[in-house]
């Protein structure tokens, strides 16, 4: 393709449609450049140009994380590095992949992840530091970064140098990231650290960051003084030590002292040209440390280092601190200790000349020429003689001082030993000199005092010489004092008391009370410059003091300024709520004197709360349940006001459910309102609105657990459950914020509801409770049964029928409460077969105390063959509804969800064969005939089949059934290719003299006039005078049948009988008797007709029906 084309197409398409192309093109080519070109372009389009595809697309691109290529999988931790740096949102969708990366098996991919880490760590800090609310994902995030810092932390012992390397660096952003910045260093606009994060951040607490990082740093140092490390590490970590000492200053002292360690005891696994290299770098990191100012205490320190390194003097010299940075740092030091103290500022003229000046800084006094001269002269004689004169005075054990301040040379050169050693000779010398020269000096005055006065012995001159002494230093102490008290006396004059009352005059009232509005408004303006200046703490005490205390000027003003942004200033509030609980609780700070009545503290507390509850409803956004949660939660007290303010705001259906949580909250967190929390959320489980009704029902059985809880929560279900005795619903259940805000006289379902959720809601945790609705069930009238009825099916269900109680409740079945017994076992039965245990105890109640058959409907499949027929007279005669489903049960179409056969009682067959066979004494034909017909519409159980085998079994009955030939004319309608069979069935009626029995007589011969012209052949069998009488009842048969007789050849005429024939064409006449008449005497009255079938027309009707 051109490549013109191919541009101008992709310039054609969407964003998206380029992506998936993109995507899918990188998914099915196996080339590594190619998948690698579209993955950059989709990080360029998704990251810089549609920012708002990211989250469609994330996941599709991170599934090549897992990518054959290692390039590949390197290009997708760039991707999850600069998406999470770019848009923090998706850390947490990407913090578990990065976490695999960085166990990576290719060095290079988990390399790249190492680098990676770093930077999203810092992102997502920034990202959880700046939210307001933390959610979910950002603790899910937090959780997953920290198991990251771990692994990495671990694999700073990893085999491989290169990630040892990454390690090394991450660690060293985790201790600039976690630790306070130097004050006197400027701050960057990218630069963050631990002062960046709120105080108020629990998941990331600042103490646990810092002691971390403390952590992370022994750990960085104890690898740095490894005796096993590379060089490479080394200098990596040498670097990483010498940032973070210029960084954070407060761990210089620990990096020098492991720089001075490292130079004693080099690694012994190094070259000699690597302990080249290292101690080469090691010169670089102290002379950039001593050039930073925080190093200047330690200066004389790295400057002894420096020189035993070999550095040169002019080196030495210029990176050495300036007298005035000296001066300087020494000066803030003094500073700083004279406002730790707050000591009392007196105006002290202090000399210019008496300011102590610092010294100019010396070089270490090397005592050149001893030095030199030991140096030279300093062979292995001298110093083999040195080693054994001194062993007289070594000790037998080894000192502590020696222990702790002495370091091997590191270096192996014979001149750098020498020249040590001649350095602490050359000391030693000085040393002994100088005390010898003060005893000395000491021996001289001793004599010149023996000479003036020879009377006087050598130890009484030296204790006068020690006396002259004392009152010397006695004296320079007393001058000092005193210089000392004359300098204060002077400032004491020079300070003189001043009196306001003499140089002032009152303030007019109205004047006072307009400063001090403004004054407190300038306070309340100067919320950056308080922060910035470490005075945060102190503003928010001095505001709410004024608040709790002043005018309601002062108190609005603050008011305002708070509900103006309650997201950013919901802490001054608190700190204002607890000011006035502790004014409440009568800690004053003015007399109850000035205390107008009106500003009663109960009064001043409750005013507050309630605006901040109704300030934080008025804010829109995911903030306002955060806000309100934590004013709840942190409020010193709840006041009525705020409880009703509570309820109102959790009966309001456009907040969601973040309020009734927070009512669970209070009862659990609040032990001294928690009947009061609890009262309220219990009202809400009677709520007109389905959504608040459910949730609060499911909170407080969150709270039925709680022992203390359980008992007050069951009273209150069960006396609810009785307010459905009474004949009008109680006015409890009305009310504004029940969702009823009118008066209703007659119970409906809504109402019903309200007082019966709760309690089947605890029917799972407390099985106990169902006889109390037996109980109350016999009071209840009948609009409320029926809804009872309805309701109680789910917390039924939940039961099972293998509750011990339900299994009670049906055997000692309250009086008036059988529909619900029958409800409850219905239920139970619905899905499922009955268990022998409810089969048992239905079967003992029906026999027993119950006698409506109804008891027997959910259990019929528990049941024998004998008494489903036995019961089958009454459970026809109910509903045709009813019917119905005790036929679904039989015939096993019933539903059945648990998934386990169970075996029918009886089979299709020989239910219908007992319909036929039922006395009529017990049930009207009628009602057999409608139980018949359900029967033959379930055609599922009535197969052809079933059909035939049914009729063979009626027909062999004596005598036959009265609708014996109305199932046969049903089964041949339903199977039509059951007519062979029908005519077999015919045929042997004729031979059992079917025309004694007239009602069956009479469906035969319809039978007969509907399977014509096959039942032609049957007919020619019935005698003549019953044949006869056939064509009188079926005057439609006659033609037909002589046409059918008269098409037979003359030789299957023969065959016929000519009384037969005589009687086919009509030639003798045949006088029928009255008592063929099939109609049932005596039943009906002349002007009454029986009743028609409830079936369908095109059916049959029953014989003497029609």
């Amino acid at each position: 393709m051109d490549p013109r084309l191919h541009r101008r197409s992709e310039a054609e398409k969407g964003p998206s449609e380029l992506i998936v192309e993109w995507l899918n093109e990188a998914s099915i080519s196996i080339a590594e450049d190619i998948k690698i070109t579209n993955i950059c372009k989709v990080q360029e389009l998704l990251l810089n140009k549609e920012p708002h595809l990211l989250e469609c697309y994330l996941n599709d691109i991170l599934q090549f994380s897992v990518d054959r290529s290692s390039e590949v999988r390197k290009t997708i931790t760039g991707f999850i590095e600069e998406s999470g740096i770019k848009y923090p949102e998706v850390i947490p969708r990407t913090v578990q992949i990065l976490l695999r990366l960085a166990s990576d098996e290719t060095s290079v991919v988990a390399k790249r992840a190492l680098r990676a880490s770093g930077r999203i760590l810092r992102a997502a800090l920034k990202w959880i530091a700046s939210a307001t609310v933390v959610t979910t994902d950002m603790e899910l995030a937090w959780t997953q970064l920290s198991a990251l810092k771990v692994q990495i932390i671990n694999m700073i012992d990893s085999d491989n140098d290169g990630i040892r390397t990454q390690a090394v660096k991450f660690l060293e952003g985790v201790i600039l990231i976690q630790t306070y910045p130097d004050p006197d260093s400027p701050k960057k606009p990218d630069d963050f650290s631990l002062e960046d994060i709120p105080l108020t951040l629990k998941i990331a607490r600042r103490r646990k960051l810092e002691e971390e990082a403390n952590h992370v740093m022994d750990l960085l140092i104890k690898f740095h003084g490894s005796p096993h490390v590379s060089s490479v590490n080394l200098m990596t970590c040498m670097g990483s030590l010498a940032l973070i000492a210029k960084m954070r200053p407060q761990f210089m002292s620990n990096v020098i002292q492991a720089l001075q360690r490292l130079q004693h005891d080099l690694p012994p696994t190094l070259s000699d040209s690597q302990v080249t290299s290292v101690q080469k770098q090691l010169k670089l990191t102290l002379l950039g440390l001593m050039k930073h100012p925080a190093s200047i205490e330690y200066a004389s320190t790295i400057a002894k280092q420096l020189a035993q390194l070999g550095a040169k003097e002019q080196e030495i010299i210029k990176a050495y601190p300036k007298p005035e940075d000296v001066r300087r740092m020494k000066k803030r030091q003094q500073e700083m200790a004279a406002t730790a103290a707050k000591r009392v500022k007196v105006e002290v003229i202090i000399d210019e000349a008496e300011a102590a000046t610092v010294p100019a800084p010396k070089l270490p006094d090397l005592i050149e020429l001893s030095e030199s001269f030991i140096a030279e002269r300093l062979s292995v004689e001298i110093a083999t003689d040195l080693v054994m004169d001194s062993m007289a005075w070594v000790p037998d054990t080894m000192t502590t001082i020696f222990q702790r301040e002495y370091q091997p040379t590191a270096t192996t050169d014979i001149n750098i030993q020498r020249q040590t050693i001649a350095k602490l000779l050359a000391t030693q010398i000085k040393q002994t000199k100088a005390k010898k020269n003060k005893r000395d000096k000491e021996e001289d005055a001793v004599m010149e005092d023996l000479i003036k006065n020879p009377t006087i012995s050598v130890a009484e001159a030296k204790r006068e010489r020690k006396r002259e002494k004392d009152r010397e230093k006695e004296k320079e102490a007393k001058a000092s004092l005193e210089a000392h008290e004359k300098s204060l006396a002077k400032a004491r004059n020079r300070m003189k008391a001043l009196k306001l009352v003499e140089v002032t005059k009152p303030l007019p009232k109205e004047i006072k009370e307009r400063m001090l509005l403004m004054a407190v408004n300038r306070i309340l303006l100067s919320e950056k410059t308080a922060v910035f200046g470490g005075v945060a703490t102190v503003r928010s005490k001095i505001l709410t003091t004024l608040a709790a205390t002043f005018n309601p000027y002062i108190k609005e003003a603050v008011l305002r300024y708070i509900t103006d942004d309650m997201r950013n200033r919901l802490d001054l509030a608190l700190g204002w709520l607890y000011e006035e609980y502790a004014l409440l609780q009568g800690f004053q700070r003015r007399t109850t004197l000035c205390t107008k009545p009106q500003e009663a503290p109960h009064q001043a507390y409750n005013f507050l709360l309630c605006t901040l509850v109704s300030a934080i409803d008025l804010i829109q956004g995911k903030d306002r349940d955060a806000l309100l949660s934590r004013l709840y939660l942190e409020a010193p007290l709840i006041t009525e006001d705020a409880v009703e303010a509570l309820k109102m705001v959790s009966s309001d259906e456009t907040r969601g459910l973040a309020p009734l949580q927070l009512l669970k909250e209070m009862v659990v967190r609040r032990p001294t309102k928690q009947l009061v929390f609890l009262n309220v959320l219990l009202c809400h489980t009677g709520h007109e609105n389905n959504t608040i009704r459910e949730a609060a029902i499911q909170l407080v059985c969150q709270l039925y657990s709680r022992a203390e809880l359980s008992k007050l929560i069951e009273e209150y279900a069960v006396l609810y459950l009785g307010f459905l005795r009474l004949h009008n619903p109680p006015e409890i259940v009305f009310g504004q914020d029940r969702g009823r805000p009118q008066i209703e006289s007659l119970w409906t379902e809504s109402t019903t509801r309200a007082c019966l959720g709760l309690y089947l809601a605890l029917l799972s945790e407390h099985q106990d409770l169902i006889h109390e609705l037996a109980r109350v069930y016999t009071s209840m009238g009948a609009d409320v049964k029926r809804i009872v009825l309805r309701l109680v099916e789910g917390p039924v269900r939940s039961l099972g029928m293998g509750s011990p109680q339900l299994l009670a409740l049906v055997e000692n079945c309250p009086k008036g409460s059988e529909t619900l017994v029958t409800r409850i076992i219905h239920i139970l039965t619905e899905k499922s077969a009955p268990s022998a245990e409810l089969v048992a105890r239905v079967r003992e109640l029906y026999q027993t105390r119950v006698s409506d058959v109804r008891f027997l409907i959910p259990v019929l499949n528990g049941l024998t063959k004998k008494e489903v027929i036995a019961a089958l007279p009454k459970l026809i005669k109910l509903n045709p509804i009813v019917v119905k489903e005790v036929f679904n049960r039989l015939l096993g179409t019933h539903n059945n969800d648990s998934g386990v056969p169970h075996t029918l009682p009886i089979t299709p067959a020989e239910l219908l064969i007992a319909l036929h066979s039922i006395d009529p004494s017990k049930a009207e034909l009628k009602t057999v005939i409608k139980a018949t017909s359900l029967c033959f519409a379930e055609k599922q159980a009535y197969t052809q089949e079933t059909v035939a085998v049914v009729m063979q079994h009626l027909m062999e009955m004596t005598p036959l059934p009265t609708l014996l030939m109305r199932t046969v004319i049903q089964s041949l309608a339903l199977y039509p290719r059951l007519s062979g069979f029908v005519m077999n069935i015919l045929q042997r009626l004729i031979l059992k003299q079917v025309w004694k029995q007239p009602k069956v007589w009479e469906g035969f011969v319809k039978c007969c006039e509907r399977t014509q012209p096959q039942s032609f052949a049957v007919i020619l069998q019935l005698p003549p005078a019953q044949l006869a009488e056939a064509l009188r009842m079926a005057n439609n048969l006659r033609a037909p049948l002589l046409a059918h007789v008269e098409a037979f050849a003359e030789n299957q005429k023969a065959h016929i009988p000519q009384s037969i024939m005589d009687v086919i064409q009509g030639k003798v006449p045949c006088d029928m008797l009255d008592e063929f008449d099939i109609a049932p005497r005596g039943d009906y009255s002349n002007d009454q007709k029986p009743d028609t079938m409830e079936i369908d027309l095109s059916e049959p009707a029953p014989p003497g029906l029609d």
